[in-house]
């Protein structure tokens, strides 16, 4: 090749996004359409509002009703990203491998750890790429706890408290109003996942010992305040609440060592900076407020910490990486390795077997 040559064109990942829900218009859709390695090729939504907001925000980007237009498709698509109900993760997912693409489902993964294992024995099979949105592994607060875990500034940790709290009366979407537990309703399967998956990446395999979900909303069908206690291996005991009826929220996380604690409040800005119009690729982009920094130490012997930038974009960064890498013949990792969220999936079933009225 000459200098005057150009380079050989970079392979693209032609992609289709499925809902454009909050999970579709906030995430997905925002973070593929500024990695330059994925063109937005589909997205599908049967509302007429959606798709003009798709066609004014995406303007190169198809839409189409639904998931099985999308497969339709598949000749021309490399990915499919799934950001529709719980219920329609597994048969979405499945049609999609089974059409020889690779897949991102949102969480939960599957409404059953049985389901989310068929998955990846089917994705192993045919050789496809199989992943799940755990977005919240880069929020910048819990970005901060790695870091600090990775330390010795707390000592040996005893407790583990890390909690979502919500003022949210209403039930704000159709399908959730009407989704039972075998639905994947409720806010085990929704917040619940992403503080289950970040107790298990933190402090290793876990079982439940005590586990409380309530519906307090008049019109919740499953649970909206859920509290579990989880005692790791490792020696660690998890205290994990969410709620969505909270008028008044406590710390994000409290981390009780042997050496000092640690002790953070507020929300990881990433998902509200897109609502309001932010770019994923703007400066400002996962960069918390200095107020908001966490306290590390003893009452008395405080230090702020300030809390690492939020890094959403990694998610697909890591899966082009992997997919322009041969996929599954690449050692290079997934994202989020599926099996993990089975393991999230485990433990929301041990929960409910504890509280069998829920």
């Amino acid at each position: 090749m000459t200098g005057t040559e150009p380079e050989p064109a970079t392979r693209t990942i032609r992609t289709a996004v499925v809902g454009y829900g909050l999970s579709g218009s906030v995430f997905h859709a925002p973070l593929l359409a500024t990695d330059p390695r994925y063109s937005l090729d589909v997205i599908a939504t049967s509302d007429a509002g959606r798709q003009a907001a798709v066609a004014e925000r995406y303007p190169g980007t198809k839409t189409v009703p639904d998931g099985d237009a999308v497969l339709a498709l598949a000749g021309d698509l490399d990915l499919v990203v799934l950001g529709t109900p719980p219920a329609t993760h597994f048969p979405l997912a499945k049609a999609a491998l089974e059409a020889g693409l690779d897949v991102v489902v949102d969480k939960p993964f599957a409404v059953s750890s049985a389901q989310g294992q068929e998955l990846i024995a089917l994705a192993e099979r045919l050789g496809r790429v199989l992943t799940v949105f755990q977005n919240r592994r880069w929020d910048g607060d819990f970005l901060t706890v790695r870091k600090l875990l990775a330390g010795e500034a707390l000592g040996s940790v005893t407790r583990f408290e890390s909690s979502f709290e919500r003022w949210s009366p209403d039930i704000s979407k159709a399908w959730k109003a009407d989704a039972t537990a075998a639905d994947g309703g409720g806010v085990l399967f929704d917040l619940g996942t992403h503080l289950i998956d970040q107790a298990l990446l933190l402090f290793g395999p876990a079982t439940v010992q005590h586990a409380e979900l309530e519906a307090r909303r008049p019109h919740e069908k499953v649970d909206d305040d859920v509290f579990l206690v989880l005692t790791h291996g490792s020696g660690v005991t998890s205290h994990l609440s969410m709620n969505m009826l909270c008028a008044q929220q406590g710390p994000r996380f409290r981390i009780l060592g042997s050496a000092g604690a640690f002790t953070k409040h507020g929300i990881d800005p990433q998902e509200p900076y897109i609502v309001a119009g932010g770019s994923p690729l703007d400066q400002e982009f996962g960069v918390e407020a200095p107020q908001w920094a966490g306290a590390l130490g003893r009452d008395g012997h405080l230090d702020r910490l300030p809390t690492e930038r939020g890094a959403y974009p990694e998610f697909y960064r890591l899966l082009a990486d992997k997919i322009l890498d041969g996929g599954t013949s690449s050692a290079l990792p997934l994202p989020v390795d599926p099996a993990g969220p089975v393991e999230v999936l485990k433990i929301i079933e041990a929960a409910r077997e504890l509280t069998p009225h829920s």
